[in-house]
């Protein structure tokens, strides 16, 4: 099949925009894929999948500190929490400064569930990248980055840059 890339400020018109946009939703359709069906054999959905992705990545993160970095609502992230807690998934300690915090952490069982989801990203995006090649790799990097609202790409940043 012959590829239709674009080329000059021609990716600007509109036709190019919607192509990027439906190429997003595909291939967050197929990244999203394999996760979720072994997320929906524990009763799980794509929320549980972002906290023990981001729990897993930051380890004594606070609440507040993972409301912040997924941007949900504390109604949202309280029920999610609350069932990966209540299943063992992520234990919550309290902070030694501040004993009203509570710092997160994988338990085993939430390190080996979250490598596993992981593990069918991880494979997908490798492949991906390895046909790209790296300077494809670099610009859509870029894109990804671009996308996020711009007060927000800071943080962004530093988490990706752990």
């Amino acid at each position: 099949m012959q590829r239709k890339l674009p080329h000059s400020n021609l990716y600007l018109r509109e036709e190019e925009l919607r192509r990027g946009i439906e190429l997003l939703y595909f291939a967050y359709r197929d990244f999203t894929k394999d996760p979720d069906d072994i997320l929906a054999q524990s009763g799980f959905g794509r929320a549980h999948h972002r906290v023990l992705y981001f729990v897993g990545r930051n380890p004594g993160t606070t609440v507040s500190g993972l409301l912040g970095l997924l941007r949900i609502t504390k109604q949202s992230l309280s029920r999610v929490l609350g069932q990966l807690v209540d299943e063992g998934y992520v234990e919550q300690k309290p902070g030694e400064v501040d004993r009203r915090q509570r710092l997160l952490y994988l338990t085993d069982k939430g390190e080996d569930f979250e490598k596993k989801l992981f593990a069918t990203q991880r494979n997908r995006v490798a492949e991906a990248y390895k046909k790209a090649g790296p300077e494809a790799v670099a610009g859509f990097w870029e894109v990804l980055l671009n996308i996020v609202d711009e007060d927000q790409r800071d943080t962004v940043l530093r988490q990706i840059e752990k």
